[in-house]
């Protein structure tokens, strides 16, 4: 690693964020991490809600697994799962076709080892946003990106304004510092100002970005109608996937506590939790 990189932000900490962050410190490069949500996780995030009858419930209502394929990052869940981070989600999966009511493809979902963080999906990253080398700073959005041409360095300022630093480098883990959709959120123009590289801007405009809902329910008893723990959905323009949470590795299994995705189609849509709890209760019914 070049030496003279000595001071660099991350923007995020979702699991790219996070990873970019823990390995840039274990190489001696000093990083200042800013997110503006209360804690780490992004897409990997933990959800608390209390029942009615005041009982703690979480949920993963983001990302439920993850696969490995590359062998250097294997090897890197491999470290996780030996401190306790990771473990293997063993449950039986399949499809579920909303035409025929019925569930197919058993195991077919179910071949490759699927991992969870422990005891939430959210814990590799609140890990990593500890490590030594790593200055996290929660609840603090970057506002604005700037080449200070002069000094070389990159200028970070928050959504009031005001100075976050001056960095060698800068890592965006999060689409937003460059999207439209940033106005739309914070009332301000994206951090960073793309227009002097045109061509960079285009191929930054054509990263997917896949927008769902997610419904959490739980249960004071099994769902004993559903014979697998996770499942995506065919032919059905509401649902994309749902899962059994409370089966993962470390958690509470007091309720029974299951988390629904919907389509990207649907988020265009009113009265999409309406929808899909309606969806779920009907296969529920007609399985009872």
């Amino acid at each position: 690693m070049n030496n003279a990189v000595t001071k660099v932000a991350v923007v995020g900490s979702g699991i790219s964020g996070a990873v970019c962050a823990s390995t840039l410190a274990r190489n001696g490069v000093s990083v200042t991490l800013f997110e503006s949500a209360r804690g780490p996780g992004g897409r990997m995030s933990q959800r608390r809600e209390t029942s009615e009858g005041g009982q703690e419930l979480l949920f993963d209502h983001g990302a439920p697994y993850f696969t490995v394929t590359n062998t250097d990052a294997l090897a890197l869940v491999r470290e996780w799962e030996s401190g306790g981070l990771v473990n293997e989600w063993k449950v039986n999966f399949g499809s579920f076709n909303f035409v025929s009511k019925q569930f197919v493809d058993m195991q077919q979902d179910g071949m490759s080892k699927k991992y969870v963080g422990v005891p939430g999906m959210n814990s590799i990253c609140k890990a990593l946003c500890r490590q030594p080398g790593v200055e996290s700073k929660f609840s603090m959005g970057v506002g604005r990106l700037e080449w200070l041409e002069d000094e070389h360095l990159w200028s970070v300022s928050g959504l009031d304004g005001e100075s976050l630093g001056k960095f060698k480098g800068v890592v965006a883990s999060d689409k937003n510092v460059v999207s439209p959709r940033f106005r739309h959120v914070a009332g301000k123009p994206p951090p960073l100002d793309l227009t002097f590289v045109p061509e960079l801007t285009a191929k930054l405009e054509d990263i997917p970005v896949n927008p769902c809902f997610a419904l959490m329910l739980a249960f004071a008893e099994p769902l004993s109608s559903i014979p697998v723990k996770g499942f995506s959905f065919q032919n059905s323009e509401v649902l994309s996937w749902a899962h059994c949470d409370s089966t993962k590795p470390g958690r509470s299994a007091t309720t029974e506590r299951w988390v629904l995705h919907s389509t990207c189609g649907v988020c265009k849509e009113y009265n999409c939790t309406y929808w899909i709890t309606e969806t779920f209760k009907c296969y529920i019914n007609k399985s009872s």
